[in-house]
């Protein structure tokens, strides 16, 4: 465990659910905690302003750090949602009259922001963006605006981003990359990614809820969605949130110092996790494993298994972990991910996602194995008494 390591919420349970929302870092708690006693605006002149406009701005360059960005380019946000909305205008860095968006990608985006209408990209069956498919829409209109996100939210592939890139901009589009799942993750260097426009969620990586960002690649101008005010260089109207923005910066500077350490860490662990699960459950099919995955993120099923179901009894074997996306107010709904894999309805209902995260630990990995067996057991015992 290294001195930035975050706490477990209650020792006598296991988190296994990162990927909705990580813990708070000990560092962002105490930046926001310092910050509530910031009294000025950041828009003021006099020294309680500029105090607090210091507290912004040293927050914006550690988030811009973790992404190899300039900190003048950087607009933070209420969300990584807002951000994906703020980026998806056909005014934004132009006039763009096409959105294309992988099939795969979060609903934020997959709504299309404010574009009037969405042409869906197809995936492949491993969870990846199928490269000729977008190639062969890029040719079939005017320049588009895409949006790909770098790493998917349920099952971890990570996506061929650079080389999307390297396609929409060949065509004369725009790339947004909604980064949210992959940053703290793995490195998400926005030049190397060739990204004109990049998302970022404080709390994923241990910041705050309620803080995000939409990072340019360049000077790039944005239509705003909130206006009425000069803040955010005129990108985002509204008196900035001081303490949750500084919690953000100090979660990304974090992140970005514990990343290789915690990329190499997390995936052993994942690999002992499903190491684990294929011995138990020689059925297991563990979904996107013939692509490069977030090193903390296992999406997994049985035939016969019902999510809904596993996660409740997991939760009272005392491991947390999801069904899937946590971004449906609770709700257990069919994962339009898998279905773009070509995955069959019966097994994309019993899709159950682990993340891991800094504070995951081998024993919390031995946790959920055995409770993996009693509740495989009973739901898979219940599932052939049904079918007799």
């Amino acid at each position: 465990m290294t001195a930035t390591k975050m706490t477990a919420t209650k020792t006598e349970r296991a988190y296994l659910d990162w990927n909705a929302t990580a813990p708070l870092r000990p560092q962002a708690r105490a930046a926001m905690v310092a910050a509530l006693d910031a009294i000025g605006n950041p828009s003021s002149v006099h020294a309680e302003g500029r105090e607090a406009r210091s507290i912004v701005e040293a927050a914006r360059e550690s988030v811009a750090l973790l992404v190899g960005a300039e900190p003048r380019h950087v607009v933070f946000t209420a969300s990584g949602t807002e951000a994906n909305v703020l980026a998806l205008s056909p005014q934004t860095g132009g006039h763009w009259q096409r959105l294309l968006v992988s099939a795969i990608e979060h609903p934020s985006v997959r709504a299309g922001g404010r574009f009037p209408a969405v042409e869906a990209v197809a995936a492949t069956a491993c969870g990846l963006v199928d490269l000729a498919d977008l190639e062969r829409r890029l040719a079939q209109g005017p320049a588009p605006l895409v949006s790909l996100m770098l790493a998917n939210n349920e099952t971890g592939a990570v996506q061929p981003v650079a080389e999307a890139a390297a396609l929409v901009h060949a065509a004369g589009g725009l790339l947004h990359v909604d980064a949210v799942q992959a940053a703290g993750r793995i490195v998400c260097d926005i030049n190397a990614l060739g990204a004109d426009l990049l998302t970022l969620s404080g709390h994923k990586i241990g910041g705050p809820k309620g803080a995000g960002a939409l990072v340019k690649g360049g000077p790039l101008d944005l239509a705003p969605l909130v206006t009425g005010g000069g803040q955010e260089r005129g990108q985002r109207a509204g008196t900035e949130n001081v303490a949750s923005i500084a919690g953000f910066g100090a979660a990304a500077g974090a992140a970005e110092a514990d990343l290789a350490p915690e990329s190499t860490r997390m995936r052993g662990l994942r690999d002992r996790l499903e190491a684990g699960l294929r011995a138990g459950t020689p059925e297991v099919i563990i979904f996107a494993a013939e692509a490069e995955r977030l090193p903390n993120t296992t999406l997994f099923t049985v035939p016969g298994l019902k999510a809904e179901t596993a996660v409740i009894l997991f939760d009272l074997e005392g491991v947390a972990i999801s069904s899937g996306a946590a971004c449906s107010s609770g709700k257990v709904q069919p994962s339009h991910v898998l279905e773009a894999m070509g995955v069959s309805p019966q097994l994309a209902r019993g899709a159950v996602r682990v993340s891991l995260g800094p504070a995951t630990t081998q024993d919390d990995i031995e946790r959920f194995l055995t409770a993996w067996i009693t509740v495989s057991g009973a739901l898979l015992e219940r599932s052939r008494g049904m079918a007799a």
